[in-house]
């Protein structure tokens, strides 16, 4: 695998993991669960976040310190599932912009389809953090990735909560650059392009339906 992929390993996220893939997890679990996953991996995910200098002063003393750049950077969710890693990430980063791509994959034949693009005017100025749960087939990365890049933005990260050998290779086909945070690599797809063992549809588990 390449040296773009980074695999969170924490006790926690294994814990929070195992939640997450229990078939007998009820959705208002899972969804607070997630949360609480996100959580662990925005931080490395937003490691690369670029700072300011900034002159304050503490109740002692002046200093000198560092607060995020202008623009704050942007938080892309791959609908529907996305929504609910940007929520974490937008509670640790609430000065964070929200956008949405709409995609879904086509279940016969595994391509996703864009349906739905909502992003702030100037996000070609921005460093973005585009998530989506699951990399399964790297069908939707690739397409929000291409969609970000013809609207000129630069500087991308991609999150997920699980992925698979097989979607990290073809996202990094497309795009050898691309740092790809995980808490988990799986084992392989199966023959519908689902992760094993994977958590199921996330965006169904998430919202219960």
């Amino acid at each position: 695998m390449t040296n773009n992929l980074h695999i969170l390993e924490h006790p926690l996220a294994t814990h929070k993991l195992a939640i997450l893939r229990d078939k007998d997890t009820p959705s208002a679990l899972f969804r607070t669960t997630l949360a609480e996953l996100s959580w662990l991996l925005a931080y490395p995910a937003f490691a690369a976040l670029t700072l300011t200098p900034r002159q304050i002063e503490t109740p002692l003393e002046p200093m000198m310190t560092a607060s995020l750049a202008d623009p704050a950077p942007c938080l892309v969710s791959i609908l529907r599932a996305g929504n609910g890693l940007v929520d974490g990430f937008s509670q640790l980063c609430p000065e964070a912009s929200i956008a949405h791509l709409g995609l879904y994959r086509d279940e016969d034949t595994l391509q996703p389809v864009s349906y739905y693009t909502s992003v702030p005017h100037d996000i070609a100025t921005r460093q973005v953090i585009l998530a989506d749960p699951m990399l399964a087939t790297g069908g939707s990365a690739i397409l929000g990735m291409q969609k970000l890049v013809e609207m000129g933005v630069k500087d991308i990260v991609f999150a997920c909560l699980v992925a698979s050998p097989e979607g990290v290779a073809a996202v990094h086909d497309a795009f050898p650059d691309l740092p790809i945070f995980t808490a988990c690599l799986d084992r392989e797809l199966n023959e519908k392009g689902y992760i094993l063992p994977g958590l199921g549809d996330a965006g169904d588990r998430i919202y219960g339906t």
